[in-house]
């Protein structure tokens, strides 16, 4: 029996003015990784973290309940490019 799949997706991104709100440290801003990971049970996790840094951090608003994990993984790399203490994006109704 396999396991239930995993999608995962990461990308490098620059945060705007604001940076990036993240519920363990608050606001980081700079050259970040953002990394989305669409589960098995529907959910949609963000984590971002310092480029090359060890530690990973939520980014507030993560997990959403289901969505698109590739479009939601775009929709949040524009809300960090856009900065203003950005957030996870919320799943389409």
């Amino acid at each position: 029996m396999t396991a239930p799949r995993q999608y995962q997706w990461q990308d490098e991104v620059l945060a705007g003015p604001g940076g990036a709100m993240t519920d363990e440290v608050g606001v980081i801003t700079g050259e970040l990784t953002l990394r989305t990971t669409g589960g098995p049970d529907g959910k949609v996790r963000f984590e971002v973290q310092y480029t090359d840094a060890d530690e990973w951090y939520t980014l507030t608003g993560s997990p959403v309940a289901h969505g698109d994990p590739r479009g939601l993984h775009a929709a949040a790399l524009r809300a960090i490019r856009a900065g203003g203490g950005a957030e996870a994006p919320a799943a389409p109704a």
